[in-house]
């Protein structure tokens, strides 16, 4: 399966359908701590949901992608409801005016299939940044915000509806606790600044008036809302990679508010130290990176992807290519000689044409040219015709 490519949602859940089923069943609870272990909650996931799907070489993005589907699909067999799962998130989708196609679009493209709408509905919600710069930093945020989307597409299924002041209210409810959190700090550091302006950017709505923290707490009914809440003020409270007497105060009075036990207060604390402490070298916003910094990393990134997903390919092709074969490896225990290496270079030029997402690179100033692409490569990658590939 290739997240990456059109038809990987149908791909998903065929896959998953085929799991072989156990007895043992998953609570809201058990749900909501394996979010927080594979990293959905905390915006850049590690691994998808339950183990349900293997990581392969599956980027951050691509393994958000995969969780939030997995989300949508756990609540709606959860509550055992009827209505067909993909129409009803895509139904969810359009109530909370996530996703408009244009006229024009519609007009000259004729109407998505339900898969495809779908795909288009979670690409549009997730890779918000299609910057090379820029894009994992701001994912961190704007994907630790993607739960709000599980609760509020798990009312709907309730209801039928999610009301614009639903959204509107949870979302200042969140922003007026996290703000309150940070509050705290009288002297911010540049990683507290970031999640300012992180947090600000990636709210769906412009809550210009800041609401009290007493107020919000009779909106904030969900067990889920209040764990989800509570984990949030910990990852603000991580700056300095500790959490001082002061800020473990502010969370043990916003238990008490909020009405949950020490215990689960305890093991917010615990978990966001252990999840910092064993992906900190991944986390965008824990590094410090200027912009040239995360160019090259980002770039890299994709290019190790491109190579990865074709790497059967282009073994195939060069096993098929014995002179090649030969002078790599005489090239191990000797020089090759001036026409020996020009022969290598135009026999590799040759087998990247067969291979049209790498065929780049033959291009002047092809690493150059890299970012400008990045966001059409997914639908030249061969393995998109293959990994998403449904046998009906």
């Amino acid at each position: 399966m290739n997240p990456s490519a059109k038809g990987w949602i149908k791909k998903l859940l065929q896959e998953y359908h085929s799991l072989p089923k156990t007895e043992e069943k998953h609570t809201l609870d058990t749900f909501y701590k394996d979010l927080k272990q594979c990293g959905f909650i905390y915006g850049t996931n590690f691994r998808t949901l339950f183990n349900q799907v293997e990581k392969n070489d599956y980027t951050h993005d691509e393994l958000c992608k995969i969780n939030i589907i997995l989300s949508f699909l756990f609540i709606h067999e959860y509550h055992q409801f009827e209505e067909d799962f993909i129409d009803s998130v895509i139904d969810f989708y359009n109530i909370v005016d996530d996703y408009k196609s244009s006229f024009f679009e519609e007009l000259f493209m004729g109407k998505k299939k339900s898969y495809d709408l779908l795909e288009s509905m979670i690409h549009k919600r997730i890779a918000i940044d299609d910057n090379v710069i820029t894009k994992n930093f701001n994912y961190f945020i704007t994907n630790t915000l993607l739960f709000v989307d599980v609760l509020a597409y798990e009312k709907y299924l309730h209801s039928g509806n999610v009301s614009d002041a639903y959204l509107r209210t949870m979302e200042a409810s969140i922003e007026t606790i996290i703000f309150a959190a940070l509050d705290l700090k009288t002297e911010k550091n540049s990683y507290d600044q970031s999640l300012i302006k992180l947090f600000e950017a990636s709210f769906r709505y412009d809550n210009r008036v800041r609401l009290h923290y007493s107020d919000v707490l009779i909106h904030i009914t969900h067990p889920l809302t209040k764990q989800y809440i509570v984990d949030l003020v910990c990852m603000t409270f991580w700056s300095d990679k500790i959490i001082d007497e002061q800020e473990r105060t502010f969370l043990h009075q916003l238990g008490k508010d909020l009405h949950i036990s020490e215990e689960i207060i305890l093991k917010a604390t615990d978990d966001i130290r252990q999840y910092y402490t064993n992906h900190k070298d991944d986390i965008k916003l824990l590094k410090s990176q200027n912009m040239v910094q995360s160019f090259y990393e980002n770039s890299s990134n994709m290019v190790s992807k491109l190579i990865t997903r074709n790497k059967k390919r282009l073994s195939k092709e060069l096993q098929e290519s014995k002179e090649l074969m030969l002078l790599l490896s005489q090239s191990t225990v000797r020089n090759l000689s001036d026409e020996e290496q020009k022969k290598v270079k135009d026999q590799l030029l040759d087998i990247f044409k067969t291979i049209p997402s790498l065929a780049i690179f033959m291009l002047p100033g092809g690493m150059l040219l890299l970012p400008f692409v990045i966001k059409y490569i997914p639908k030249i990658l061969p393995s998109g015709f293959d990994d998403n590939r449904v046998d009906e």
